[in-house]
C-alpha cells in the first residue's frame, strides 16, 4: 500500500495495549485502539486492582483480630461481605478514568469499541469497517485456564474473572491451584471467616518460589486456618445430597473435599484464537501463546504482539515493558529496532507477608549448575519492622562466589514488593552488594533491610589477613 489510515492499530486495551497506544500517541503517530470489552483489561477489572483491594480489607480484619500485638487489649469489627465487594468496585471506578476511552481520545488516540479481525498483515476489520495500517500490535491478553475436570462444567464455578460479582461469603471454599492468585485469594477468604482448602497437584504451593519461603507460607496459612492439600490432583466434581464435593487423588488414595464455592486458579491461557489469527496464519506455540521473534514481531514485519498473549511472564509490568519494545519497533521500522530485554524481571505475590523476587533462587541455581553464595538478613532485627509489628521475614540474596555480583534475590515480609525494587535497579545496571552498602538509607525504614543484607555479605567477605594486620597496627598505635 502507498497510503494507510493509521500508523498503528492496537488490538486490546489492557496493560500492553494501553501502553502501546500511549507511546504511539506520545510520538505523534496516528493510533487506533480497538477493545471489545472493558478498557483497562484484566488488571483493572478482574486482576491486580480488585485483588489488592480485597487483600487490604482482609489484612485490616486480621490486624483487628490480633490487636493485642499492637498493645490494644481488645478490638472487634463487624462487616458485610457485600460492602467489601462494593468497595472493590468503587476503587475500580476511581481508577477507571485513567484507562478510559475519554482519556485516550484526549491523547489523540482513536478508540473503537468492537471486536477486531485481522484481514491481512496491514488490514484490520471492526464493526464492518476495514482499516489499513502500517503496523498492528496484538495485545489480546489471557483468560483463566479451566482444566478438564469431570463434572466441573455441571456446576457454577468461580475464576478470577467472575469472583468479583460475589455478594455473599461462602461457608466453605475450595481453591484449585496454589500459585499466586490461588494463595492471595485463599488467604483473603480465610480471613473473612470462610473455611478454605487449597488443592495443589504439585509438592508445594508457590512452586516457583524458594522452598524455604513456600514452606513458611504454607505454615502461615495453616496457622490462619487455611487447609493445604499438596500432591492432590483434582479428579471430579459431584453433587451429593445437596452437597458439592471435589474428589482428589493423593498417591492413589481418594480424598473427598466438600465446598459451597470452588475457585479455579490453576493458571491463565493466552487468547490466541479468534481475531482472524488463524486465517492470517499468526504463529502459535505449543503453549498456545503467539510466537514472536526477539523484536516481538509475530510472523510478519508489520505485526507485533505483546503482553499475556506472548508470555513468558504474565505480569502487568512485563506487559508494559514489552509494549514499549513493540510500539517503538513498529513505528520506527526499518530504521531502528530493539531486542526485548528479559534479563531482570521482578514479581511479587501479595500474600501477608508478601513474597517478592528477581533473578535466580536456590532451586533454579542448582538446576542450572550455577555456583552461588547465600546471604541472609532476618527482618526480626529490623527496627522499623519491630515498630510496625511485622518483624517476620527474610532478605535472601544469591551472589557469585567471592564477588558482590547479585544473581538473584527473594524477599519475604511486609512491603517485599516495594523492597525488591532496589535490587532490580542494582541488577539492571550492574551494581553489586558493595554499592548497596555504600548507599545512605533513611532510618528507620523498611529499605534498611536491603542495606543490612549487604552488610552481612560484607562481614562474610572481610579479608582475615587485613583484619589481623589492622589489629597489630592499632596495638602499635596504643604503644
Amino acid at each position: 500500500m502507498s497510503k494507510f489510515d493509521a500508523n498503528l492499530v492496537v488490538i486490546g486495551a489492557g496493560s500492553a495495549g494501553l501502553v502501546s497506544a500511549y507511546i504511539g500517541s506520545a510520538i505523534k503517530a496516528k493510533v487506533i485502539l480497538i477493545e471489545k470489552g472493558k478498557m483497562g483489561g484484566d488488571c483493572l477489572n478482574t486482576g491486580c486492582v480488585p485483588s489488592k483491594s480485597l487483600i487490604a480489607s482482609a489484612k485490616l480484619l486480621h490486624q483487628i483480630k490480633h490487636s493485642q500485638n499492637w498493645g490494644i487489649k481488645s478490638a472487634s469489627a463487624e462487616f458485610d461481605f457485600a460492602d467489601i465487594m462494593n468497595r472493590v468496585k468503587t476503587i475500580i471506578a476511581t481508577i477507571e478514568p485513567h484507562d478510559s476511552v475519554e482519556r485516550y481520545q484526549s491523547l489523540g488516540v482513536e478508540v473503537i469499541q468492537g471486536e477486531a479481525t485481522l484481514k491481512s498483515p496491514t488490514e484490520v476489520e471492526v464493526n464492518g469497517r476495514t482499516i489499513s495500517t502500517r503496523n498492528i500490535i496484538i495485545a489480546s491478553g489471557a483468560k483463566p485456564f479451566v482444566p478438564p475436570i469431570e463434572g466441573l462444567d455441571q456446576i457454577p464455578y468461580l475464576t478470577s474473572d467472575n469472583i468479583w460479582d460475589m455478594q455473599e461469603l461462602p461457608k466453605k471454599m475450595v481453591v484449585l491451584g496454589g500459585g499466586p492468585i490461588g494463595c492471595e485469594l485463599a488467604q483473603c477468604f480465610g480471613r473473612f471467616g470462610c473455611d478454605v482448602s487449597i488443592v495443589e497437584m504439585l509438592p508445594q504451593i508457590m512452586i516457583r518460589e524458594d522452598e524455604e519461603i513456600a514452606e513458611f507460607m504454607a505454615n502461615r496459612f495453616h496457622e490462619e486456618g487455611v487447609r493445604i492439600l499438596t500432591n492432590h490432583k483434582a479428579i471430579r466434581v459431584t453433587e451429593e445430597n445437596g452437597l458439592k464435593v471435589l474428589y482428589c487423588d493423593n498417591d492413589g488414595n481418594e480424598v473427598r473435599v466438600e465446598f459451597d464455592e470452588i475457585l479455579v486458579a490453576v493458571g491463565r491461557a493466552a487468547r490466541s484464537s479468534g481475531y482472524g489469527m488463524e486465517e492470517v496464519k499468526i504463529p502459535i506455540s505449543k503453549r498456545r501463546t503467539v510466537e514472536t521473534n526477539e523484536y516481538l514481531q509475530a510472523g510478519y514485519p508489520s505485526i507485533f504482539a505483546c503482553g499475556d498473549i506472548v508470555g513468558p511472564y504474565q505480569f502487568t509490568h512485563v506487559a508494559a515493558h514489552q509494549a514499549w519494545y513493540a510500539a517503538v519497533n513498529a513505528l520506527f521500522r526499518p530504521f531502528k529496532k530493539f531486542k526485548v530485554d528479559y534479563r531482570v524481571i521482578p514479581w511479587a505475590t501479595y500474600t501477608d507477608p508478601e513474597v517478592a523476587r528477581v533473578g535466580l533462587n536456590e532451586q533454579e541455581a542448582k538446576e542450572q549448575n550455577i555456583a552461588y553464595e547465600v546471604t541472609r538478613y532476618d527482618l526480626s532485627g529490623l527496627d522499623r519492622a519491630l515498630a510496625d509489628g511485622h518483624a517476620e521475614g527474610v532478605v535472601k540474596v544469591l551472589t557469585v562466589p567471592g564477588k558482590d555480583k547479585i544473581l538473584g534475590v527473594t524477599i519475604m515480609g511486609s512491603h517485599a514488593g516495594d523492597l525488591i525494587a532496589e535490587f532490580v535497579m542494582a541488577m539492571k545496571h550492574g551494581l553489586g552488594m558493595n554499592k548497596i552498602l555504600g548507599t545512605i538509607h533513611s532510618y528507620p525504614t523498611w529499605m534498611e533491610a536491603n542495606k543490612f543484607a549487604a552488610g552481612n555479605w560484607k562481614k562474610a567477605h572481610a579479608p582475615e589477613w587485613a583484619l589481623t594486620l589492622l589489629e597489630k597496627f592499632h596495638a602499635w598505635r596504643r604503644g
